[in-house]
């Protein structure tokens, strides 16, 4: 029997039954499409992650007050205190740190923002100057503050449009005052909107001077952070060696694994997130694989029904002279038929609600989400589907061929 006269007489006992062709393909759409929505999304989210991390430059040194993090259980350990003004001083020194551009120490946290009646929850990040051209930021009404407001200690803040418009609503906000921590700040700047979409959302926060977010918000004498910036990208390795040397000097550090801090590159933050979210959307991929599992054994059953019904259908064609080779590969196609065409139809589903998904995103988020075809899922995608009608399939095709043609036809 040839191929193609097989792959005709599958279609033919398929579309018999198409209700029922459909339910026993149905486990097999679910879990492609969810594969292909898992994969795409997830590649997504994380050239999304890196995009923002990459916006800080290449060139921008983080240096964490703690232990570097290892598990879950060292995650308390970036709380510490262990920044502090000395270090600052001492990492702002051209003979100590040489091939740094810039040094700018950083504080945040949640604090309440009152104007008049009006009262909403900010985050308050304290830096100086610099944090204009670090983040890229540009005032759509007023300016930043200076050197000399950071020298100072001025109670001025630069604010983001959804905390302009939560306490001041229409109102001009551009020399107004709110309250924080019972400290007033005058307003000298307002940012314009710039969506969740970025690494930090600047549209619910309070840029203030460091020297007044530790003096009058949060009372402290360290800092949570600091953030430096290399001369070049050339230059990043040896000024974190820099770095890691004059802060052991300064905490009395002989052994590294002692370290009271840790630094993190830009480069180091893409490759950990991107490893973070390749491993997420890797689970994820296996726990919709488990359907595929579930629906091939959905099949079996399936197909072992029908070789049952068609009981008198084979005794006939051995009659005429089908053989048992004939008879396997007629069910087998008939599987394979089934979770290709399942295969074809999740794919297409998969794709579609992903590339709607991040149309959404895009338009209803403002995040600047790129849809990602996910071609090496779609090969998967083809290959496991063809391999579940395969596996599943051998079975209720065997034992088909096996059935004498005598009793098939007595069968009633």
């Amino acid at each position: 029997m040839r191929v193609r006269y097989s792959i005709q007489t599958a279609l033919t006992g398929l579309s018999t039954h198409k209700f029922r062709s459909f339910l026993t393909i149905l486990g097999i759409i679910i879990g492609i499409t969810s594969i292909i929505i898992v994969v795409s999304t997830g590649k997504g989210a994380q050239n999304f992650i890196l995009s923002q991390v990459e916006g800080l430059g290449t060139r921008t040194i983080a240096v964490i007050p703690g232990r570097e993090p290892k598990g879950p259980s060292d995650s308390a350990q970036i709380f510490s205190d262990s920044l502090k003004q000395r270090d600052l001083e001492a990492l702002e020194k051209k003979s100590n740190v040489p091939l740094a551009e810039s040094v700018m120490p950083i504080l945040f946290g949640g604090e309440t923002a009152i104007r008049g009646s009006e009262t909403y929850r900010i985050t308050i990040f304290g830096g100086s100057e610099l944090m204009e051209s670090v983040f890229d930021l540009a005032p759509e009404e007023g300016a930043f503050f200076g050197a000399d407001d950071v020298k100072g200690q001025a109670s001025v803040a630069v604010i983001g449009a959804k905390v302009k418009d939560e306490l001041f609503g229409d109102d001009d906000a551009v020399g107004e005052k709110i309250k924080i921590k019972n400290q007033s700040f005058r307003i000298i700047g307002v940012l314009p909107l710039s969506g969740s979409g970025s690494f930090f959302n600047f549209d619910e926060m309070a840029i203030v001077p460091y020297t007044a977010a530790q003096q009058y918000i949060f009372g402290i004498k360290y800092y949570h952070r600091f953030f430096i910036k290399a001369v070049s990208d050339e230059a990043v390795d040896e000024t974190v060696e820099d770095i890691k040397r004059v802060l052991r000097e300064n905490h009395d550090i002989d052994d590294p694994e002692k370290d009271d801090f840790f630094v993190q590159t830009q480069a180091d933050l893409a490759l950990r997130l991107g490893a973070i979210t390749t491993a997420l959307t890797l689970f994820l991929v296996a726990v919709a694989a488990i359907s595929l599992v579930v629906a091939g054994i959905g099949i079996m059953n399936i197909m072992l029904v029908s070789v049952t019904e068609r009981t008198r259908e084979i005794g006939l064609r051995k009659a005429l002279g089908a053989t048992n080779r004939n008879i396997l590969s007629q069910f087998l196609i008939e599987a394979v038929l089934l979770t290709g065409i399942g295969g074809i139809i999740g794919i297409t589903l998969g794709i579609s609600i992903s590339f709607a998904a991040a149309l959404a995103i895009n338009e209803f988020a403002g995040l600047s989400w790129e849809f990602v075809f996910p071609w090496n899922a779609v090969v998967i995608g083809l290959v496991v589907s063809t391999a579940v009608g395969l596996v599943f399939g051998i079975y209720p095709a065997r034992k088909a061929s096996k059935k004498s043609p005598i009793e098939a036809l007595r069968y009633e």
